[in-house]
């Protein structure tokens, strides 16, 4: 089941074009890996996606509902979260609060049982829960009590993941989760995607490290110069011309996947 479905969508900054009539589909309980160079297109289309940018033209459906256009908060409303390139802490919150901060617009109580505080700690105890709970899937609950200006590199990247998973997401949109991480790392990070796909979230993962990709992803998306110039499984992808062409630079051999 098409769970995302991209049509002729096309973004243009002045005379660049930075997407140019890109469509594909993300299948429901599926790891997609979008790639290509730098200025490709990948992190501009993530932002179309999250309403950081409006695209000049083409369709973007989530559920059969329209997602272009609209304000990032009504997207991750909406099921659809985002990670970032740089990661983007609290600096001064613990990893636990950090990953509140993302269960906070999911919280059912309204504005007049705020005020009354009814029913308030149940949510609150709730929430707590479910954070904790994130934490262990991600592997990194010994990091839970400490400020995320202490946290290494390689866990701040799984707490912003996290925070992105507090908000109950159905497609999770991960740009550059592995830069910047060692091998034991990656390797961590790919058993944690497994983790989340087989818990429920749709993942598409923006990632240069193409070990990684070849390793996680279904299905993967090849864009160069915003269009897109592949689209299939990992073994297809890395032995398609054009795709070795523009951004592997040579065929990745059987034995390295």
């Amino acid at each position: 089941m098409s769970l995302l479905k991209v049509s002729h969508v096309t973004k243009r900054f002045g005379g660049l074009t930075a997407v140019d009539d890109l469509s594909f589909d993300v299948h429901e309980g599926s790891i997609k890996a979008v790639i290509g160079p730098n200025g490709a297109g990948k992190s501009t289309l993530f932002n179309l996606l999250t309403g950081f940018d409006r695209a000049d033209s083409g369709a973007a459906t989530f559920l059969g509902g329209d997602l272009l256009g609209r304000r990032p908060d009504t997207v991750v409303r909406r099921g659809v979260a985002r990670t970032f390139q740089n990661t983007q802490l609290f600096e001064e919150l613990t990893a636990h609060e950090n990953v509140l901060v993302g269960v906070e617009p999911s919280l059912r109580a309204g504005f007049v049982r705020s005020a009354l505080r009814i029913g308030i700690r149940a949510e609150e105890r709730d929430a707590r829960e479910r954070a904790d709970h994130i934490l262990r899937l991600l592997d990194i609950e010994r990091w839970r009590d400490v400020i995320a200006a202490d946290i290494p590199h390689g866990v701040r990247r799984s707490v912003e993941i996290a925070r992105a998973l507090a908000t109950g997401p159905q497609v999770l949109l991960l740009d550059e989760p592995a830069a910047g991480l060692n091998g034991a790392e990656t390797q961590s990070l790919a058993a944690a995607l497994y983790r989340i796909r087989d818990h429920g979230a749709t993942i598409v993962v923006v990632e240069h490290d193409m070990g990684l990709v070849m390793e996680v992803s279904e299905e993967i998306l090849v864009l160069d110069r915003g269009r897109k110039i592949a689209e299939g499984p990992p073994l297809l992808i890395q032995k398609d011309v054009a795709v070795i062409e523009a951004y592997l630079g040579e065929e990745v051999e059987d034995d390295d996947v």
